[in-house]
Protein backbone atom coordinates (compact mmCIF):
# COMPACT_ATOMS: atom_id res chain seq x y z
CA UNK A 1 0.00 0.00 0.00
CA UNK A 2 1.27 3.47 -0.85
CA UNK A 3 1.76 6.11 1.81
CA UNK A 4 -0.58 8.48 -0.06
CA UNK A 5 -3.37 5.92 0.26
CA UNK A 6 -3.29 6.19 4.04
CA UNK A 7 -4.57 9.75 3.67
CA UNK A 8 -7.90 8.59 2.20
CA UNK A 9 -8.52 5.71 4.62
CA UNK A 10 -10.75 5.81 7.68
CA UNK A 11 -12.17 3.38 10.20
CA UNK A 12 -15.07 1.64 8.40
CA UNK A 13 -17.31 1.76 11.46
CA UNK A 14 -16.68 5.18 13.01
CA UNK A 15 -15.08 6.93 10.00
CA UNK A 16 -12.33 8.05 12.36
CA UNK A 17 -8.77 8.67 11.25
CA UNK A 18 -6.33 5.77 10.92
CA UNK A 19 -2.58 5.79 11.44
CA UNK A 20 0.20 3.26 10.93
CA UNK A 21 0.69 1.78 14.39
CA UNK A 22 3.53 -0.64 13.70
CA UNK A 23 5.33 -2.37 10.85
CA UNK A 24 5.12 -1.12 7.28
CA UNK A 25 2.42 -0.37 4.73
CA UNK A 26 3.22 -3.77 3.18
CA UNK A 27 2.97 -5.76 6.41
CA UNK A 28 1.88 -3.86 9.47
CA UNK A 29 -0.98 -2.66 11.65
CA UNK A 30 -3.34 0.29 11.22
CA UNK A 31 -4.87 1.80 14.34
CA UNK A 32 -7.86 4.05 14.87
CA UNK A 33 -6.62 7.20 16.56
CA UNK A 34 -7.59 7.56 20.23
CA UNK A 35 -8.71 3.93 20.25
CA UNK A 36 -7.29 0.43 20.50
CA UNK A 37 -9.05 -0.82 17.35
CA UNK A 38 -6.54 -2.14 14.84
CA UNK A 39 -6.49 -3.58 11.32
CA UNK A 40 -3.79 -5.78 9.83
CA UNK A 41 -2.03 -5.11 6.54
CA UNK A 42 -1.09 -8.34 4.76
CA UNK A 43 0.97 -8.25 1.57
CA UNK A 44 -0.01 -4.63 1.07
CA UNK A 45 -3.76 -5.28 1.51
CA UNK A 46 -5.46 -3.78 4.60
CA UNK A 47 -7.95 -6.19 6.22
CA UNK A 48 -11.04 -4.30 7.38
CA UNK A 49 -13.16 -7.39 8.08
CA UNK A 50 -13.27 -10.03 10.77
CA UNK A 51 -14.86 -13.38 10.07
CA UNK A 52 -17.38 -12.92 12.90
CA UNK A 53 -18.75 -9.80 11.18
CA UNK A 54 -19.61 -11.61 7.94
CA UNK A 55 -23.16 -12.95 8.26
CA UNK A 56 -26.33 -13.56 6.25
CA UNK A 57 -26.23 -13.16 2.49
CA UNK A 58 -22.78 -11.59 2.69
CA UNK A 59 -21.41 -14.81 4.17
CA UNK A 60 -23.32 -17.03 1.75
CA UNK A 61 -21.99 -15.27 -1.34
CA UNK A 62 -18.53 -14.74 0.09
CA UNK A 63 -18.31 -18.53 0.25
CA UNK A 64 -19.50 -18.77 -3.34
CA UNK A 65 -16.90 -16.35 -4.66
CA UNK A 66 -14.13 -17.92 -2.60
CA UNK A 67 -15.11 -21.22 -4.18
CA UNK A 68 -15.19 -20.09 -7.80
CA UNK A 69 -12.24 -17.66 -7.67
CA UNK A 70 -9.65 -19.98 -9.28
CA UNK A 71 -11.68 -20.44 -12.48
CA UNK A 72 -13.54 -17.13 -12.46
CA UNK A 73 -11.58 -15.27 -15.13
CA UNK A 74 -11.27 -18.22 -17.50
CA UNK A 75 -14.94 -19.17 -17.32
CA UNK A 76 -15.98 -15.57 -17.87
CA UNK A 77 -13.78 -15.21 -20.93
CA UNK A 78 -15.28 -18.32 -22.49
CA UNK A 79 -18.85 -17.25 -21.67
CA UNK A 80 -18.38 -13.69 -22.96
CA UNK A 81 -16.78 -14.94 -26.16
CA UNK A 82 -19.73 -17.12 -27.11
CA UNK A 83 -22.45 -14.86 -25.69
CA UNK A 84 -21.21 -11.40 -26.71
CA UNK A 85 -18.39 -11.93 -29.16
CA UNK A 86 -15.68 -11.10 -26.66
CA UNK A 87 -15.02 -9.70 -23.21
CA UNK A 88 -14.57 -6.11 -24.37
CA UNK A 89 -17.96 -6.08 -26.07
CA UNK A 90 -19.56 -7.17 -22.81
CA UNK A 91 -17.70 -4.89 -20.41
CA UNK A 92 -17.75 -1.75 -22.52
CA UNK A 93 -21.54 -1.71 -22.36
CA UNK A 94 -21.30 -0.46 -18.78
CA UNK A 95 -17.71 0.78 -18.43
CA UNK A 96 -18.35 3.36 -21.15
CA UNK A 97 -20.81 4.97 -18.72
CA UNK A 98 -17.94 5.93 -16.39
CA UNK A 99 -16.75 9.51 -16.61
CA UNK A 100 -13.02 8.99 -16.14
CA UNK A 101 -10.38 11.65 -16.70
CA UNK A 102 -6.63 11.23 -16.61
CA UNK A 103 -5.37 11.40 -13.05
CA UNK A 104 -8.74 10.49 -11.51
CA UNK A 105 -8.97 8.39 -8.38
CA UNK A 106 -11.22 5.45 -9.38
CA UNK A 107 -12.62 2.76 -7.08
CA UNK A 108 -14.52 -0.42 -7.90
CA UNK A 109 -16.60 -1.71 -5.02
CA UNK A 110 -16.68 -5.52 -5.21
CA UNK A 111 -13.79 -5.65 -7.66
CA UNK A 112 -13.49 -9.44 -7.58
CA UNK A 113 -10.53 -10.63 -9.63
CA UNK A 114 -10.11 -7.17 -11.15
CA UNK A 115 -11.36 -8.23 -14.55
CA UNK A 116 -12.75 -4.77 -15.33
CA UNK A 117 -9.41 -3.07 -14.66
CA UNK A 118 -7.69 -3.78 -18.01
CA UNK A 119 -10.57 -2.08 -19.84
CA UNK A 120 -10.26 1.23 -17.99
CA UNK A 121 -8.29 4.22 -19.34
CA UNK A 122 -4.60 4.60 -18.54
CA UNK A 123 -3.22 7.28 -16.27
CA UNK A 124 -5.61 6.83 -13.35
CA UNK A 125 -5.24 5.92 -9.67
CA UNK A 126 -7.01 2.59 -9.31
CA UNK A 127 -8.53 1.05 -6.18
CA UNK A 128 -10.59 -2.08 -5.51
CA UNK A 129 -12.42 -3.55 -2.51
CA UNK A 130 -13.94 -7.00 -2.11
CA UNK A 131 -15.40 -9.28 0.56
CA UNK A 132 -13.74 -12.43 -0.86
CA UNK A 133 -10.12 -13.00 0.11
CA UNK A 134 -9.62 -15.55 -2.66
CA UNK A 135 -10.94 -13.16 -5.29
CA UNK A 136 -8.53 -10.48 -4.02
CA UNK A 137 -5.68 -12.98 -4.13
CA UNK A 138 -6.52 -13.72 -7.77
CA UNK A 139 -6.82 -9.99 -8.43
CA UNK A 140 -3.33 -9.37 -7.09
CA UNK A 141 -1.91 -12.06 -9.40
CA UNK A 142 -3.84 -10.63 -12.34
CA UNK A 143 -2.54 -7.12 -11.72
CA UNK A 144 1.01 -8.42 -11.90
CA UNK A 145 0.22 -10.34 -15.11
CA UNK A 146 -1.49 -7.32 -16.67
CA UNK A 147 1.25 -4.94 -15.44
CA UNK A 148 -1.33 -2.77 -13.76
CA UNK A 149 -1.12 -0.96 -10.44
CA UNK A 150 -4.07 -0.89 -8.03
CA UNK A 151 -4.57 -0.61 -4.28
CA UNK A 152 -6.68 -3.48 -2.89
CA UNK A 153 -8.73 -3.74 0.30
CA UNK A 154 -10.50 -6.59 2.06
CA UNK A 155 -13.76 -5.11 3.30
CA UNK A 156 -17.53 -4.83 3.26
CA UNK A 157 -19.32 -2.53 0.81
CA UNK A 158 -21.77 -1.60 3.57
CA UNK A 159 -18.96 -0.12 5.71
CA UNK A 160 -16.35 1.34 3.40
CA UNK A 161 -12.93 2.28 4.85
CA UNK A 162 -12.63 5.48 2.82
CA UNK A 163 -13.04 9.13 3.77
CA UNK A 164 -15.91 11.26 2.50
CA UNK A 165 -15.57 12.45 -1.10
CA UNK A 166 -12.31 10.53 -1.61
CA UNK A 167 -12.95 9.38 -5.20
CA UNK A 168 -13.59 10.98 -8.57
CA UNK A 169 -15.24 7.81 -9.89
CA UNK A 170 -17.15 5.14 -7.92
CA UNK A 171 -18.69 2.08 -9.54
CA UNK A 172 -19.92 -1.42 -8.69
CA UNK A 173 -20.36 -4.43 -10.98
CA UNK A 174 -21.95 -7.60 -9.65
CA UNK A 175 -22.92 -8.51 -6.10
CA UNK A 176 -25.25 -5.84 -4.77
CA UNK A 177 -28.33 -7.95 -5.56
CA UNK A 178 -27.47 -10.14 -2.57
CA UNK A 179 -25.86 -7.73 -0.10
CA UNK A 180 -27.26 -7.81 3.44
CA UNK A 181 -28.05 -4.10 3.25
CA UNK A 182 -28.19 -2.73 -0.29
CA UNK A 183 -29.41 0.68 0.84
CA UNK A 184 -26.47 1.14 3.20
CA UNK A 185 -24.02 0.08 0.49
CA UNK A 186 -25.44 2.65 -1.92
CA UNK A 187 -25.24 5.35 0.74
CA UNK A 188 -21.61 4.43 1.34
CA UNK A 189 -20.77 4.59 -2.37
CA UNK A 190 -22.43 7.98 -2.54
CA UNK A 191 -20.58 9.20 0.55
CA UNK A 192 -17.10 8.46 -0.83
CA UNK A 193 -17.83 10.02 -4.25
CA UNK A 194 -16.90 13.63 -4.92
CA UNK A 195 -19.76 16.09 -5.55
CA UNK A 196 -20.79 16.05 -9.20
CA UNK A 197 -19.64 12.44 -9.70
CA UNK A 198 -21.66 9.93 -11.66
CA UNK A 199 -22.07 6.63 -9.78
CA UNK A 200 -22.66 3.38 -11.68
CA UNK A 201 -24.23 0.19 -10.26
CA UNK A 202 -24.44 -2.91 -12.47
CA UNK A 203 -25.76 -6.37 -11.60
CA UNK A 204 -27.65 -9.37 -12.94
CA UNK A 205 -31.27 -9.20 -14.03
CA UNK A 206 -33.81 -11.86 -13.21
CA UNK A 207 -33.34 -13.17 -16.75
CA UNK A 208 -29.69 -14.09 -16.19
CA UNK A 209 -30.41 -15.77 -12.87
CA UNK A 210 -33.24 -17.84 -14.32
CA UNK A 211 -31.63 -18.78 -17.64
CA UNK A 212 -28.04 -19.33 -16.50
CA UNK A 213 -27.24 -19.31 -12.77
CA UNK A 214 -30.03 -21.67 -11.74
CA UNK A 215 -28.93 -24.08 -14.48
CA UNK A 216 -25.18 -24.03 -13.77
CA UNK A 217 -24.17 -26.98 -11.53
CA UNK A 218 -21.43 -25.27 -9.51
CA UNK A 219 -23.51 -22.23 -8.51
CA UNK A 220 -27.14 -23.32 -8.84
CA UNK A 221 -27.58 -24.09 -5.13
CA UNK A 222 -26.77 -20.48 -4.28
CA UNK A 223 -29.56 -19.15 -6.50
CA UNK A 224 -32.43 -21.62 -5.96
CA UNK A 225 -34.64 -19.06 -4.21
CA UNK A 226 -32.96 -15.95 -5.62
CA UNK A 227 -34.92 -13.07 -7.10
CA UNK A 228 -33.61 -9.66 -7.99
CA UNK A 229 -34.51 -6.16 -9.13
CA UNK A 230 -32.57 -2.95 -9.63
CA UNK A 231 -32.46 -0.93 -6.35
CA UNK A 232 -33.75 2.32 -7.83
CA UNK A 233 -35.88 3.03 -4.75
CA UNK A 234 -32.79 2.83 -2.51
CA UNK A 235 -30.91 5.71 -4.12
CA UNK A 236 -30.45 8.53 -1.55
CA UNK A 237 -32.79 11.46 -1.87
CA UNK A 238 -31.48 14.47 -3.73
CA UNK A 239 -29.50 12.50 -6.32
CA UNK A 240 -29.73 13.71 -9.91
CA UNK A 241 -29.95 12.18 -13.40
CA UNK A 242 -31.21 8.80 -12.19
CA UNK A 243 -31.28 6.35 -15.10
CA UNK A 244 -31.96 2.62 -15.32
CA UNK A 245 -31.57 0.51 -18.41
CA UNK A 246 -31.04 -3.12 -19.28
CA UNK A 247 -27.81 -3.98 -21.08
CA UNK A 248 -25.93 -7.07 -22.27
CA UNK A 249 -28.95 -8.65 -23.99
CA UNK A 250 -31.12 -7.83 -20.96
CA UNK A 251 -28.94 -10.03 -18.75
CA UNK A 252 -27.64 -7.09 -16.71
CA UNK A 253 -29.04 -3.77 -15.53
CA UNK A 254 -27.10 -0.52 -15.37
CA UNK A 255 -28.29 1.97 -12.74
CA UNK A 256 -26.64 5.37 -12.70
CA UNK A 257 -27.11 8.64 -10.85
CA UNK A 258 -25.19 11.83 -10.14
CA UNK A 259 -24.23 13.21 -6.76
CA UNK A 260 -25.17 16.92 -6.68
CA UNK A 261 -22.52 19.63 -6.35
Amino acid sequence: MKESTLNILCDPKTKGRLKLFEGTLEKGVLMLEQSERTYLIKEGIPWFLEEKDIIGSNLKYQKLYDRIAPLYNFSNKVYFYFKFGGEAKYRNQFLEELEIKRGDRVVEISCGTGDNFPFLPEGIQLFGLDISKRMLKSCKRNLKKWRLDAELFYGNAEELPFKDEAFDVVYHVGGINFFNDKEKAIREMTRIAKPGSKIIIVDETEKLIETTYKKTPVVSNYFKEATTSAPVDLIPSGMMEIELRNICKDLMYCLSFRKPL
